[in-house]
């Protein structure tokens, strides 16, 4: 588990006058103690340093203790940054400190109380895909095709309903309006039955289950109620409906709860965050004192008087006045791009130009997108130009079949009923026992009510063929001598590389002997450096802190700000973040905003406010970016520019309405058919060719007094007035590509395509 306590390993010396750094609005936040308080941080405004300092403040000063204040973060990259600070603050008195996420914080809770809602305490937790993996099981046993009907739909189905403290029974009785719904409530109803048999908890579950918990236990409440009598909770605009409930039932006793959140910034509705839990806090909270902190210390005034102009369109929102004493900095650049490769390789030139006047480093720098799949063409860019770049929110390290391989045989040495983890691993690598004979003990588990790994367990009474059996014998002994080692005290470091020599699973990498297994086994090392790390820095280390503890990491842990790389994300990750120099790109009508979806009207005000909290990572350089022509469904299509670059101020913005294309070619084109120089062009003036440098593997083209070259305006009987931005081939091969304005871009046979030069 992701615990954050402070350790006075070195004592450092306290601080007994920080509250003079504070600003007015500040003040007021840290030093209201007693009752409800919603500090409305606007972007920027220093809300870290108001919630740390208010602990401190609340240690050192008005004496309580630690073991009484909660404090819920939604990242453990804040809580982290929060426990740096208030030791740096304060030292020592902060050990003893419960800070973390929400799922960490009740994960830690439900360990401690697990019999009394049926689990125990060294309970599984389910990531997406074992949620989903389960519901494709039960979707067979239903008899349903998993292809046909999606487990991913009925997972995110069944997720919204239980952040809803919706339970199968209800939902059966009120939610049915379809067939999906029908099938989604028998599939639930399993779904839970399941879970507890398992005895595997999945993420919502962790916020759920402690309410159920709470309302069941009046005792329990009211245990948790005395210790949490200090509660601050960071971003309240992003809580659901369950974590809602659960600190407001914590909080009924003493009333002293703060909460800290920008409703400007609250766009994960599709996780089930709900923004009226922020809008209707003071009528929630009787007596509720309003604090808004509307300095901004981050941005520039260009950047913050253009943020202003796009989010106060919106009708849902706590009124309130951003400003700052920063300078008005450079106005912002919009960037008119021809198509999506035109927009990654203007955004690398333009990076490299900043370096070069400024002296950033490439960490100073962050492409933020709307959806994953627009990366690919800037990591292709970047590449090409050798520029480093991470890229957060791809596929996570423990989400990677070899590594979630070894965790499965680690989460069955501490839940051996763990149905997810024993089918993955009990056939992996190969053993020789089928699909038909792990069908068959299935069948038999859900026949007689018992539970997988009992039947497995009891293999000799099973009606199986006999050498199943005896290949199931000898991984059931396997498993339960490594959790005999375990429990012998032999380290966790020790057994996991025990697991891998005797299931045999690296000496099956080592001899495949090829490019992927070979990356696969590094995989394997690196977990076993993750282990090694966890081992040397905890105090306790066990291996049911060490599954939950990775099972809650979070994209945004992935992010390394001293990598020296550009930063390419989805505005989603980029939450809470802050770089020099920023790019928006994609802006486009359907993209961002994006469009509706799954039969759902798009939310315009909440991708407004997915705007906003793009142009606010900014401190002091931001470019907005659209295309006009951009590959989808295998097709070049136009393009519409997002409605949110008519709501700027167009007093900060300025224009580059030139697009420039850098392409490489080799001898062959590329996959969508271009090839040929590195151009730039402009509608407004002649094309220039570049040069290539010496190292590449690419050249310019050669021209005689042809006028049918790339920056030519042209009409074209059909098509009307366009421009050649390409030209490939020669003599009667000769084509060129034509962006013609009323109809896209065309790719003509210069000898037959009637063209006439407009006069420039």
């Amino acid at each position: 588990m992701q615990q954050f306590r402070l350790q006075p390993d070195s004592p450092k010396p306290v601080k007994t006058n920080f509250l003079k750094q504070l600003n007015k609005q500040q003040y007021e936040a840290v030093t209201h103690v007693n009752g409800p308080l919603l500090i409305v941080a606007g972007a920027g405004s220093g809300k870290t340093r108001v919630l740390t300092y208010r602990i401190a403040y609340l240690l050192q000063q008005h004496h309580a203790l630690p073991q009484n204040i909660l404090a819920l973060t939604f990242t453990n990259k804040a809580a982290r940054e929060m426990q740096e600070r208030i030791q740096n603050l304060i030292g020592e008195r902060a050990s003893g400190l419960w800070m973390g996420t929400f799922h960490s914080i009740f994960s830690k809770i439900l360990r401690f109380e697990a019999e009394k809602i049926g689990y125990n305490s060294n309970f599984s937790i389910y990531d997406t895909s074992d949620s989903e993996n389960a519901i494709k099981l039960i979707l067979k046993e239903l008899n349903f095709d998993p292809k046909e009907i999606k487990p991913k739909t009925i997972h995110r189905k069944i997720s919204d309903a239980k952040n809803q403290l919706i339970n199968p029974s209800t939902y059966k009785s009120r939610f049915i309006n379809s067939t999906l719904d029908d099938i989604t409530a028998r599939v639930f109803e399993i779904y839970e039955v399941r879970m507890r048999q398992t005895n595997a908890m999945d993420f919502d579950d962790l916020l759920i289950k402690p309410v159920k918990l709470f309302q069941d236990h009046p005792d329990v409440l009211e245990k948790y109620q005395d210790r949490f009598k200090y509660i601050l909770i960071d971003e309240y605009q992003d809580t659901n409906h369950a974590q809602y409930k659960v600190t407001q039932l914590l909080a009924a006793k003493y009333k002293n709860i703060c909460v800290v959140g920008d409703d400007a910034q609250s766009i994960y509705s599709f996780r089930g965050a709900d923004i009226s839990n922020i809008l209707n806090f003071k009528s929630d909270y009787e007596n509720a004192v309003e604090v808004p902190l509307e300095q901004n210390y981050r941005s520039t005034k260009f950047i913050l008087q253009c943020a202003d102009s796009v989010i106060k369109r919106n009708e849902k929102q706590i009124k309130k006045t951003l400003w700052t004493d920063n300078a008005d900095g450079e106005t912002i650049t919009l960037l008119e791009n021809f198509d999506e490769r035109d927009e990654a390789n203007r955004i690398v030139n333009h990076i490299n130009n900043i370096k070069l006047r400024h002296g950033y480093q490439n960490n100073d720098f962050a492409v933020l997108y709307r959806t994953n799949y627009q990366s690919r063409i800037f990591e292709e860019a970047f590449r090409r130009k050798n520029i480093a770049y991470q890229l957060v929110g791809g596929l996570s390290f423990y989400q990677r079949k070899e590594v979630k391989d070894v965790l499965a045989y680690l989460t069955l040495l501490v839940n051996p009923e763990d149905e997810q983890a024993l089918l993955r691993i009990i056939n992996e690598p190969s053993r020789g026992i089928g699909n038909k004979t792990l069908n068959d003990v299935i069948k038999k588990a859900r026949s007689e009510g018992k539970r997988v790994w009992n039947i497995v367990s009891n293999v000799e009474t099973a009606d199986l063929y006999k050498p199943a059996k005896q290949r199931i014998g000898q991984f059931v002994n396997m498993i339960n001598r490594l959790r005999d080692e375990l429990e012998a005290g032999v380290s966790l470091l020790e057994v996991t590389k025990m697991i891998l020599e005797q299931s045999g699973y690296m000496k099956d990498l080592v001899e495949e002997n090829s490019a992927q297994s070979l990356t696969r086994r590094d995989n394997v090392l690196e977990l076993q450096n993750a282990i090694a790390y966890y081992q040397q820095n905890t105090k306790n280390p066990n291996l049911a802190s060490f599954l939950q503890e990775i099972s809650l990491i979070t994209d945004t842990d992935k992010y390394d700000e001293n990598k020296p790389a550009v930063t390419l994300m989805t505005v989603h990750a980029s939450k809470g973040l802050e770089f020099p120099a920023v790019f928006i790109v994609g802006l486009e009508e359907n993209l961002f905003p994006m469009g509706a979806r799954d039969g759902e009207e798009a939310n315009i005000e909440e991708e407004r406010r997915l705007f906003y909290v793009a142009i606010t990572r900014a401190q002091k350089h931001l470019f907005f970016s659209f295309s006009k022509m951009r590959f989808k469904f295998g097709e070049e299509q136009r393009q519409a520019r997002s409605r949110f670059l008519n709501e700027v101020d167009s007093g900060v913005v300025r224009t580059e309405t030139g697009a420039t294309i850098y392409q490489t070619r080799n001898d062959d084109d590329d996959s969508q058919g271009r090839s040929g120089m590195e151009i730039e062009y402009d509608w407004k003036s002649p094309i220039t060719t570049k040069k290539p440098s010496a190292s590449a593997s690419s050249y310019t083209y050669e021209y005689d007094d042809d006028p049918f070259m790339p920056g030519a305006l042209v009409m074209h009987p059909t098509f009307g007035a366009g421009k050649i931005v390409q030209r490939n081939g020669s003599g009667k091969d000769t084509r060129v590509v034509v962006f013609f304005k009323n109809r896209g871009q065309k790719t003509l046979m210069l000898r037959a395509a009637n063209l006439s030069l407009i006069n420039q």
